[in-house]
C-alpha cells in the first residue's frame, strides 16, 4: 500500500468583496433565490495585490431556515494588469434567527455563523496559471456591505 500525503493548509490571501442589495426571486422549488450583486473591492496575498471588479454577483439559494448555498462569480485585475476569474461555492449555516437576521441585512456575530467556501481560479496569464492547477479552502464573514474571505491553498 502507497502512502498518501495528508493535506496541508498554506495562507493564499484576504478578500474583501463589496455588496449591493439583495435581488429577490421569490421561492421556487429549489428554495429562496436571491442574486447579490458584487459592487467591487479587493484582494490581498503575500506579494500580490488585485481589486475585485464591478459587475460579478452571488446567487444564493436558501435551501432552509438555517442553511444557504453560495455560488458567486467574478473578476480580479491584479496589480500586474492580469485578469483572473473566480468561482466561490460557499455555505452558510446558521440558527434560524441568526440567518433570519443576515437575509434581512443585520449584523451577525461571525461566531455564530458556519461559512466555508471552495474558489476555483482561471487565468491566460503563465504568471497566475498555477492557481487554476490547485485546489483552494476558505472561510468567510458577511457584514451587511461586503463578505470577508480568508483563502488556503491546499498543498
Amino acid at each position: 500500500m502507497h502512502e498518501i500525503a495528508k493535506p496541508e493548509l498554506v495562507y493564499f490571501a484576504d478578500f474583501e468583496v463589496e455588496v449591493g442589495a439583495p435581488l429577490d426571486a421569490g421561492h421556487t422549488q429549489h428554495g429562496l433565490r436571491r442574486l447579490i450583486p458584487i459592487l467591487g473591492g479587493s484582494a490581498r496575498g503575500q506579494g500580490w495585490s488585485a481589486e475585485v471588479l464591478p459587475g460579478g454577483a452571488d446567487y444564493q439559494c436558501v435551501l432552509t431556515p438555517r442553511l444557504v448555498e453560495l455560488d458567486a462569480r467574478y473578476m480580479l485585475r491584479t496589480d500586474s494588469g492580469d485578469i483572473v476569474y473566480v468561482h466561490n461555492r460557499a455555505i452558510r449555516c446558521a440558527a434560524e434567527e441568526v440567518t433570519a437576521r443576515l437575509l434581512r441585512g443585520e449584523s451577525v456575530p461571525p461566531d455564530a455563523v458556519y461559512f466555508r467556501c471552495t474558489p476555483s481560479f482561471e487565468a491566460s496569464s503563465p504568471k497566475w496559471r498555477w492557481i487554476t492547477e490547485h485546489v483552494f479552502l476558505g472561510a468567510g464573514v458577511r457584514t451587511p456591505e461586503r463578505v470577508l474571505l480568508r483563502f488556503y491553498q491546499v498543498v
